[in-house]
């Protein structure tokens, strides 16, 4: 079986990051990029249905500029067998990003498709539900437990308030949570095999973007502090502040 996991190369979250001088993108300058931390639990999932089924194989698809690479690269560092970037360096939306990876996916005849369940920059959340939808697959979302038997999936999912169990069927979509697995390190072997693995470039499927970033802003600065007194005499001041001012009682 084909099994294809799409990851984002996206800023590392401890990274401080800037607004572009467009005033609607990134400023790269110093930025840290990683993995898309919720990729991670992907992969892994990927590469133990490879090792579960046997003759399998873990493709990884990552769209976007040259430096996308690094990524591939731990991804193949991990375990997986080959790599596909589809290169753009302009913005893309969701549905966008979702046309080019659905045509990729057909084109590599994948019929287990993992994702993480959103990336850590953009935060949409909806990349892989639109990808399944264009392919036609059925779709599993914020999956913390995944079992495969033959062709039927079995997914536990997190819901607000509590878990809820589903079954699926090959061809699906299942898109990954915090808790379904716990990653891998690369080990050195898998890293330098990592170097001899195969990227395959290609240009990424046009697509008609359907979203437009008007314009990014940083949150507001946090107020300073206020010391309201020292002893239990400050106690009606505080409570009136959080009443008033805070409006959190």
């Amino acid at each position: 079986m084909k099994i294809a996991v799409c990851v984002s190369h996206v800023p590392d979250t401890a990274t401080k990051v800037n607004i572009g001088p467009d005033g609607k993108t990134l400023d790269p300058n110093g930025v840290a990029f990683v993995l898309n931390p919720y990729d991670e639990y992907a992969i892994e999932e990927a590469l133990k249905t490879k090792e579960l089924l046997g003759e399998s194989e873990v493709v990884v698809i990552s769209l976007g500029p040259d430096v996308n690479k690094e990524t591939i690269r731990k991804a193949l560092a991990m375990g997986a067998d080959g790599g596909v970037l589809l290169k753009d360096e302009n913005y893309r939306d969701s549905y966008a990003v979702a046309k080019a990876l659905a045509a990729e996916i057909e084109t590599q005849g994948a019929q287990l498709v993992f994702f993480g369940k959103q990336s850590v920059d953009y935060d949409n959340g909806i990349v892989g539900q639109l990808t399944a939808e264009m392919l036609g697959f059925n779709c599993a979302t914020v999956a913390v437990d995944f079992k495969l038997d033959g062709d039927k999936i079995t997914v536990e999912r997190e819901i607000e308030g509590g878990k809820e169990v589903v079954e699926t069927s090959i061809p699906a979509v299942i898109t990954a949570q915090k808790g379904l697995n716990e990653p891998r390190y690369a080990s050195l072997k898998g890293i330098m095999a990592a170097k001899r693995k195969t990227i395959e470039e290609k240009e990424a499927a046009a697509a008609e973007n359907y979203t437009e970033v008007l314009g990014m802003k940083k949150p507001p600065e946090k107020a300073a502090g206020k010391i309201v007194g020292e002893d239990a005499s400050a106690v009606p001041e505080l409570i009136r502040l959080l009443k008033e001012e805070a409006k959190v009682i």
